[in-house]
């Protein structure tokens, strides 16, 4: 059977950078595992109000996020959900990050083993999480890159590890749409966000523009997060910009120098 396992750090994580290959996977009947290292306590509580804020209960905010994260992987079809149920590190720099139970601070070998298990009970052939500096720095998304790549190593069982990338390209994309249509100037933007990596570093680009409807419902499904507001905002002909293709760095297994499939030569 062919698997495809997602590693995230949070609840709503897995919809921009994997949603479409995850839907995309079980759509055509590839098991999808979906592995959530943290509860997102640290994510905004109802009404927006932020961790240190008055009213910030992280109780109720993992209960809040979990249940997200379950219409979530069902509208993208997700099989199997995995939850190792670690603290919330917070954002680079917060008071979160100092927690001894928080994420970024837990045992590492005891992390390493437990998705090693799941590695080993699903046994995927492709395995995808965020680069060595997490996408953008978050603690979380960095220790998720860790135990990934350390599970990968221990076990040998992926063919494939792929790293989710943002192309600058995206980016550059996304800068002419909005300053063509006016929306940049209103948004006080003068130039492309200095984010991503270089197109040529790029092994993978999945057409997922089919499923870019489901990756906005599900992204709508965590709709307690502020952050996600200013893409689900943006008109309809700017989504597939964002939603229509997702972009990946393959690390580990064999396959052409470009490829558009993460099971390229696995099929």
């Amino acid at each position: 059977m062919l698997t495809l396992m997602a590693v995230h750090a949070h609840p709503d994580d897995e919809v921009i950078s994997t949603g479409g290959v995850l839907a995309k996977a079980a759509a055509a009947g590839i098991r999808t595992v979906l592995v959530t290292c943290t509860n997102g306590e640290q994510g905004d509580a109802p009404g927006g109000v932020k961790p240190g804020e008055p009213g910030h209960d992280p109780a109720e905010v993992r209960a809040l996020r979990l249940g997200e994260l379950e219409k979530s992987a069902e509208l993208l079809g997700i099989e199997h959900v995995e939850l190792l149920g670690y603290a919330d590190s917070g954002m680079e720099g917060w008071e979160a990050n100092k927690a001894a139970d928080s994420f970024a601070n837990v045992d590492f070998d005891t992390a390493v083993g437990r998705l090693a298990e799941l590695m080993e009970k699903y046994r995927p052939q492709v395995v995808v999480t965020y680069d060595e500096n997490g996408g953008y720095g978050h603690p979380d998304h960095i220790q998720a890159h860790r135990i990934a790549v350390a599970a990968t190593e221990r076990t040998g069982i992926p063919d494939k590890l792929y790293y989710t990338a943002v192309p600058q390209s995206g980016f550059q994309a996304m800068f002419d749409y909005l300053e063509s249509s006016g929306l940049a100037e209103e948004m006080g933007m003068t130039e492309p966000l200095d984010f991503g990596v270089s197109d040529e570093v790029i092994t993978t680009t999945v057409d997922v523009a089919e499923y870019a409807d489901t990756k906005v419902k599900a992204l709508q499904a965590h709709a307690s997060q502020t952050d996600s507001i200013f893409l689900l905002m943006l008109p309809e002909e700017a989504k597939p910009l964002v939603f229509g293709a997702e972009s990946f760095i393959r690390v580990r297994g064999e396959g052409p120098e470009k490829e558009d499939d993460l099971f390229t030569g696995l099929r």
